[in-house]
Formats: structure tokens, sequence, C-alpha cells
């Protein structure tokens, strides 16, 4: 896929439910109760379980290969949380190209989901 400078990606909308985000959580390592226990994560204010960081550096991974090609080889990414995403929700993946140069390009990606934006990331690519 040719990535020009201002192109906008196609979106990517994944709903989540408990499972899934259970399972992501496992499948990364991420032992932390708040992701598999509904209980330990009401004791820490929260409404229910909630998506690991390794989970959703994972689906932006996704996001980024799945409209880029299977062929694309991620270099770099960066990323900044936002709002939690709980079972229920929808992540909602839209980017924008902002940087390219002869053998890379940068992707801005924004996940969110009704409640605002989950993360926020920078993904330098192979061109």
């Amino acid at each position: 896929m040719t990535l020009a400078l201002g192109d906008r990606l196609p979106e990517l909308a994944i709903p989540f439910d408990r499972t899934t985000i259970v399972a992501t959580a496992i499948a990364s390592q991420d032992f932390e109760d708040v992701h598999h226990d509904p209980g330990k994560a009401a004791e820490r204010g929260m409404p229910d379980v909630f998506i690991s960081i390794n989970a959703t550096n994972g689906f932006i991974d996704r996001y980024v290969t799945d409209v880029c090609g299977p062929a694309t080889r991620i270099r770099k990414v960066s990323l900044r949380l936002g709002l939690p995403l709980f079972p229920g929700d929808t992540l909602t993946f839209s980017s924008e190209i902002i940087e390219v140069t002869e053998d890379a390009a940068t992707i801005k990606v924004t996940g969110s989901h009704d409640r605002g934006v989950h993360v926020s990331a920078r993904v330098t690519v192979s061109a």
C-alpha cells in the first residue's frame, strides 16, 4: 500500500466483551486482577474489568496491519492511554499519515469509544 502525507486510512471498529478483555490480558501475560476480576476492579473504583495496555498495543498493531496490508512491518509504536475500555465498548480506530520518508511512514492512530479517546498513538511502518 502506498502511504501519502495527509492520507486518512479506513476506520476499524472492534466490539469488546469481557471474554476478549480477559483473554487478551492473559495472552499478553498481564495478570493484574483488574483485567479479569470484576470485584477487584470495583475495589479500585472501576465499574468493571478493563483492557490492558499490552492488549491495546496489540490491537493498534492489528489495525495498522489490517489497513496497510499483511506485509507491513511496524518499526516503532508510541502510545498514550486515555479513558479505560470496558466490556460492551466498541473501539473505533482512525488514522492519518503524518510523516513520509523514503523508507518509512508515520501514522497517527486514535482509538475511541462512546465516552471519548481510549488511546492515541504514533506508529512508524516501513514504506
